[in-house]
């Protein structure tokens, strides 16, 4: 059994238990994936999956040998790494979703560079989704998202609470702080962030626990985007609230409450539980668990 064994197993888990996927993944021929599949379970002496025709269902040997197999891969990743980066000793992978890595991480790292000015931090900035499968895949140490971690394996703390507001096109019939109806709310055109990010699942969870649900005309990766369209009058959009104090303040457009609805929401720092933290890492984690006591939360300003 070798760490290669281990990375194929992996592959074929991440692939639905498909091995022609995985040996595309992997540049092998599908018989040599079956094989090194074969060879664990002759190895361990137990059936890691179970052949249902011509699918594989994974067994829950299986199931405990991924948990195996993922911790003792990533601290062979990171062992491969360190050693092989020993000059660059103190990197830290971090991964953030849209808001937070456009809203408030450049301000952690500023922080904590100042703190620990030999540190190296390297930054992904992606949707909540993607991050995930980066943890999972151990590209990452951490990774800082608006919504709620679904994979069990994962570490999920709450750190900082945060809320989404409801904007509308000024000189549009709406006033600052109206408060809609949920009927003359759901009737409106949504703009929204698209799915997958931890805005979007905030407000889809906030609605759907309202008893409704909502197709927007609009979706995009940019909240600069979707307030930009609300300016124009193609709808109104939910978004984090710190991100349009600006627009709102200068009348570009027009922020409302909704009867019943609150969309707070709680950000969370998200890493795999079998994760071997360095004490940067920990360091940094620490600086965002205690930011908004050391230092003023950040206000956006960006140009809409």
């Amino acid at each position: 059994m070798t760490i290669r064994h281990l990375k194929i197993f992996l592959l074929v888990c991440k692939n639905n238990f498909n091995t022609t996927k995985a040996a595309e993944e992997l540049h092998m021929t599908q018989p040599a994936v079956s094989l090194a599949i074969k060879e664990l379970e002759q190895y361990y002496g137990v059936a890691l999956f179970d052949r249902i025709g011509k699918r594989l269902k994974i067994t829950e040997a299986g199931q405990r040998f991924c948990e195996y197999s993922v911790h003792i891969v990533s601290m062979f990743d990171d062992m491969e790494k360190g050693m092989k980066d020993w000059d660059s000793f103190g990197v830290i992978r971090i991964g953030a979703s849209i808001t937070i890595g456009s809203q408030f991480l450049p301000y952690y790292v500023k922080a904590f560079y100042n703190r620990y000015p030999g540190t190296e931090v390297k930054v992904t900035i992606s949707p909540s989704e993607q991050l995930e499968q980066k943890i999972w895949n151990n590209e990452l140490d951490f990774i800082l998202i608006e919504g709620i971690s679904h994979t069990p394996t994962f570490v999920s703390e709450e750190y900082m609470e945060d809320s989404l507001t409801v904007i509308c096109p000024a000189n549009s019939g709406f006033y600052p702080g109206q408060l809609l109806s949920v009927e003359e709310f759901r009737q409106q055109n949504f703009l929204l962030r698209e799915h997958g990010s931890g805005t979007r699942e905030t407000f889809e969870r906030v609605v759907e626990a309202a008893g409704f649900s909502v197709s927007p005309v609009w979706e995009a990766m940019s909240t600069t985007a979707l307030v930009n369209a609300v300016i124009n009058g193609l709808g109104i959009a939910v978004l984090p609230h710190r991100m349009v104090i600006g627009p709102i303040e200068r009348g570009l457009v027009v922020a409302v409450r909704v009867k019943g609805l609150s969309f707070k929401r709680k950000f969370h720092i998200v890493y795999h539980k079998e994760k071997f933290l360095t004490s940067s890492a920990k360091a940094f984690i620490d600086l965002c668990r205690n930011y908004d006591m050391d230092y003023p939360l950040p206000k956006y300003n960006g140009l809409y």
